[in-house]
């Protein structure tokens, strides 16, 4: 089995863990708020990733100082990221989430093929248009009040592909591990007073109801999915791994619609098919 084919497997077993995290966090944030959810589930995780390190012997992958520079650059950008993501889940669905962060693809494009001053080939252009029309048509609605929770997931989005680079950069001197282990551990504290500053404090009935999906986020989305996705970022290019969670929104919806009852809008709907459709186009190789 190739690399490349061992990347596109992890991306189709990450796809299904992480169509669940906007619903589970949803959830969550409904019995301890946005930023607490995001701080316990990374509490949790934290001590998976130490024990993972322990017993993988990865403690002496830190001792490589030139791993520093890239590993704090994402944990920089991946704390940044989600914090967007969780103050915007107050204000937007599950489903509108799930298909703005697809953008990432858009942008991953935009960064290191238009503004890399690669080679712009006519059917890429086509993708770009065409997905920022349906983009539009998401964060437009008809009465024109902008929904703020969906111009914050944008703006992580926006920010994606530029932790994805310094992940991938990092990965070269040390284990998926290693990495989420340590921007685990350098973020908590961060988060941990944002929760502590901007909410208020949260009851143990709350923690206790909310437990079962904070832990279901922490293994499932910030250990297993994220140890696959760096994985899989080792075995293949940015935009076709991003192009790859074009199946993310639309389980998103589904699973959406089981549990949560949320009914995708019509809006909603059309906005979708143009966002994977450029997506496609945008990461369609070309022959020479």
């Amino acid at each position: 089995m190739t690399k490349e084919r061992e990347g596109e497997l992890l991306m189709l077993g990450l796809t299904v863990l992480e169509s669940w995290f906007p619903i589970l966090s949803i959830v969550a944030m409904s019995y301890v708020g946005a930023l607490h959810t995001y701080m316990y589930s990374l509490a949790i995780a934290f001590f998976f990733y130490i024990a993972i390190m322990y017993k993988r012997d990865r403690f002496k992958e830190l001792k490589n100082r030139a791993a520093y520079k890239d590993l704090l650059l994402t944990t920089f950008w991946i704390t940044f990221i989600f914090t967007l993501i969780f103050i915007g889940m107050r204000y937007t669905t599950a489903g509108n989430m799930a298909v703005i962060v697809f953008l990432q693809v858009l942008f991953s494009y935009l960064y290191f093929n238009v503004f890399g001053k690669e080679k712009m080939e006519t059917i890429h252009l086509m993708g770009v248009v065409i997905m920022g029309t349906g983009a539009l048509i998401i964060l437009f609605p008809e009465n024109f009040e902008f929904n703020k929770g969906d111009w914050l997931i944008l703006a992580s989005a926006a920010a994606a592909p530029i932790v994805n680079l310094y992940q991938k950069r990092a990965r070269a001197y040390c284990s998926a591990e290693t990495i989420l282990g340590f921007r685990t551990v350098v973020g908590l504290p961060f988060v941990a007073l944002l929760a502590y500053l901007l909410e208020p404090s949260v009851s143990y009935d709350n923690f206790m109801s909310a437990l079962p999906y904070l832990f279901l986020i922490a293994t499932g989305v910030y250990v297993v999915s994220k140890i696959m996705w760096i994985e899989a970022l080792n075995r293949m290019s940015i935009t076709k791994l991003s192009a790859m969670l074009a199946l993310l929104p639309v389980m998103t919806l589904f699973f959406a619609y089981l549990y949560l009852d949320e009914v995708p809008e019509f809006r909603q709907m059309m906005g979708i098919i143009p966002v994977l459709v450029g997506g496609y186009l945008i990461t369609k190789p070309v022959k020479d």
